[in-house]
């Protein structure tokens, strides 16, 4: 195998994400299967480690892991299921943004009972 490859403790320790749920990805198709060494284990190229941290961040802003199996498979069709991707990123995009959008109006509610608070345990003059 290649020196640039790398064991599943590696990713695991560069993604965030359990040796488990590496495997669990694997399973379901998120990851395309993954090459082994000669024992038997998984080898990891850089690229992998880039497609994984994609999937952290689709799922961290909130997509399905259906939708992101969705992704995976346009991915794996190559460029001509370049609109479908981009559709696909268009709709999680004005997703992602209304609910910026709304976490900004309870950010706001708190910052005014902050403001409330902190006047009422400032004390009087006098």
């Amino acid at each position: 195998m290649n020196d640039d490859t790398l064991t599943i403790q590696q990713v695991a320790g560069a993604t965030g994400l359990s040796e488990h749920t590496l495997r669990y990805y694997e399973r379901i198709g998120l990851i395309h299967p993954i090459a082994r060494a000669d024992n038997g284990h998984r080898r990891y190229l850089p690229d992998d480690v880039g497609w994984i941290d994609f999937l952290n961040k689709l799922r961290a802003t909130g997509m399905s892991i259906q939708q992101m199996q969705q992704y995976a498979e346009y991915q794996r069709e190559g460029d001509m299921s370049l609109p479908q991707r981009v559709e696909m990123l268009k709709n999680h995009h004005e997703e992602v943004e209304a609910r910026i959008e709304a976490l900004e109006e309870h950010l706001k509610l708190i910052r005014y009972k902050i403001g409330i608070y902190s006047d009422m345990l400032e004390p009087t003059p006098g």
